[in-house]
């Protein structure tokens, strides 16, 4: 698996994944020269290249200047996601591009959440793409895949989480108070959580909308969502 761009790779240094090498521009300073340098601390070898080597390895040419090689994505199991009485979790349904996938993640690991869970099919997985674009993120924070989104509520619940679907026709996501055990489940881009999802689900909650728009990118609702949740509990 590559990790690519500057910001991600430097992540993925402060990790115990193994990574196996990294190619680094040829002349590397600034960043890339603190690359090296944390690369070298680790002793993970490295190879200088001119920028040509690096744009065949990067369809896109979004390296930056330096890929790292790692092992493919390790997932978590469910239960590894759990913590305590502010546990946050959040749940994919139905999250099929990788852009959004990648800012998901990002977001959740600001906010200090403890796992994403995303399903087996129907969904976009981790990629060198949603690494990169979570700037780092997806090597900070646990993922469960899991065959079966609806019976993961189920298991949650019975450890006591309260679980939320970010979608329109909820009551007010600003009148809840969002303490304790919470799953968010936000939806895919198009079909927002499936009725059956929403079904399973303690409660709807909205994020109101002023504008001509009737929806919110999956990344940004949630943005809006966990810092609800990080408000609560911090008392602000």
């Amino acid at each position: 698996m590559k990790t690519e761009g500057r910001n991600a790779v430097l992540e993925l240094l402060k990790t115990d994944k193994t990574v196996d090498k990294i190619l680094l521009e040829r002349g590397a300073q600034g960043v890339l020269g603190k690359i090296f340098a944390e690369a070298r601390k680790k002793n993970i070898r490295v190879q200088f290249v001119e920028r040509a080597a690096l744009d065949r390895e990067s369809p896109q040419k979004r390296h930056q200047g330096v890929i790292a090689f790692t092992t493919d994505f390790v997932y978590s199991d469910l239960y590894e996601l759990t913590g305590g009485d502010e546990s946050l979790i959040v749940l994919c349904d139905g999250i099929e591009d990788v852009h959004n996938l990648g800012s998901i993640l990002r977001v959740a690991e600001c906010a200090g959440a403890d796992g994403v869970v995303i399903p087996n099919a129907k969904g976009a997985s981790v990629t060198e793409a949603v690494v990169r674009i979570s700037a780092g993120a997806a090597e900070h924070i646990k993922v469960a895949k899991v065959p079966s989104l609806n019976h993961a509520i189920d298991e949650l619940k019975k450890l006591g989480y309260w679980v939320y679907a970010l979608e329109a026709g909820g009551e007010l996501i600003y009148s809840e108070r969002l303490t304790g055990k919470i799953v968010l489940v936000v939806g895919g881009e198009d079909s927002g959580v499936k009725r059956l999802t929403r079904e399973k689900c303690d409660k709807t909650l909205s994020i109101p909308l002023f504008g001509k728009v009737n929806s919110l990118n999956a990344s940004v609702a949630l943005g809006i969502a966990v810092y609800e949740v990080v408000r609560a509990r911090t008392g602000a």
